[in-house]
């Protein structure tokens, strides 16, 4: 090769960032240190008696029994693809409850796969009520009806009590997704009845990005295995994976090995401190957050009862360029606040308190710099006008 074909780049040098926006969040160290140990192979033993070692935690964290509980090769995405995949036909009514960006994913991703999908719609804030739940399903008889659980764009965790017996009444699956959720937010799939779900590795479970958990339970195995033809994804066919992630261990693909020693680590972390322990301080860090950005004078976009406690809202102050200030916090001081998605964009801000990064003291720094540097982000001229009021 020339000497004019070659690179020269000085080594990888990435500056620290806290990460308290939607996603990605920072890993917990000990993951990290999990991620960098030397791989193994993908059907060594030691690797397969990890891959049993993570569905069982899995299955913990998410509190169900699924036989078919993995983490999917890919990310969070590839999860979400993976639920609609396999259960889904072509011609099969979905119904999507579109409450947020999330939502209007899954209704592009039923498309994709030839359903008929039909939506029910809220404005991006609220939640669905059962009624309203009901209603859709009389009126539309899916096959299978898609929720999202923990509403990234809007901070919205969907009330899920009576759900699922709905969905049984009507003879249609339940998929739910729960990336925002998974590892931080009261969680029950077995109790409430949910047949599909997914989520992802970089948020609750403080892993980074690039593996996708999904659980299936025994309603959509039966749908599954009834399908008329294959599964048109290969490399999310579940009915392929199982034999790998089965008792069998045939080979499917190479897995990320050492992505999985990261998923280990992670939900190992999780027990160790306790699901409800977990749970309990999400909720606790949440609050001191909500309770500050109030004192602030600051708005939160969603109803108390209804907000998530891994993201919150706050509405950009009319007088305030909110992408100048999030820059400034990037730039400044290496801080990741996110901004709207779909209808909430430039309207509001996006804060994550998820897994390792969910601690008072990234609360209490986030409140000091609002306090502190977010006035002189504040346009002269409502300044004047208030001064002259």
């Amino acid at each position: 090769m020339s000497d004019r074909h070659r690179l020269s780049l000085a080594p990888i040098d990435t500056p620290e960032r806290l990460l308290l926006g939607p996603g990605p969040s920072n890993a917990h160290p000990t993951v990290l240190e999990a991620l960098s140990r030397s791989p193994i192979g993908h059907l060594d033993p030691l690797y397969v008696a990890l891959m049993g070692e993570v569905q069982e935690l899995l299955r913990y964290t998410w509190q169900t029994d699924n036989r078919l509980t993995l983490p999917m090769s890919g990310t969070g995405s590839a999860a979400m693809e993976a639920t609609i995949a396999n259960v889904v036909e072509p011609g099969d009514t979905v119904l999507v409850a579109v409450k947020g960006y999330f939502g209007l994913r899954l209704q592009d991703m039923a498309g994709r796969y030839r359903a008929n999908v039909q939506t029910i719609e809220k404005p991006w804030g609220e939640a669905f009520s059962l009624e309203e739940i009901e209603a859709g399903l009389k009126q539309h008889k899916p096959k299978v009806l898609a929720i999202v659980h923990a509403e990234t764009s809007t901070g919205v965790c969907q009330p899920m009590e009576g759900i699922g017996d709905l969905c049984r009444q009507h003879d249609c699956l339940l998929l739910l997704d729960t990336v925002t959720s998974l590892g931080a937010v009261p969680l029950f799939l077995d109790e409430w009845k949910v047949d599909l779900a997914y989520s992802c590795s970089q948020k609750g479970l403080s892993c980074p990005p690039g593996l996708g958990p999904f659980s299936m339970g025994p309603r959509a195995e039966d749908k599954l295995m009834a399908r008329s033809g294959k599964v048109p994804n290969w490399y999310l066919d579940v009915s392929l994976l199982n034999q790998y992630w089965g008792s069998d261990r045939v080979y499917h693909h190479t897995a990320p090995v050492n992505m999985n020693f990261g998923m280990r680590e992670a939900l190992r972390l999780i027990a160790e401190e306790g699901l409800e322990n977990v749970w309990a301080r999400h909720r606790r860090n949440a609050e001191r957050l909500w309770n500050g950005l109030e004192r602030l004078g600051l708005a939160l976009h969603v109803p108390s009862e209804l907000r998530l406690p891994t993201l919150t809202t706050v509405r950009i102050p009319e007088d305030v360029d909110g992408k100048a200030f999030t820059l400034h916090l990037l730039n400044k001081h290496g801080i990741e606040v996110g901004g709207g998605l779909g209808a909430l964009a430039g309207k509001v801000w996006r804060i994550g308190l998820m897994g390792y990064n969910s601690r008072e003291d990234n609360v209490d720094l986030l409140l000091n710099l609002l306090e502190e540097e977010l006035p002189a982000f504040r346009s002269s001229a409502s300044a004047v006008a208030a001064a002259v009021a």
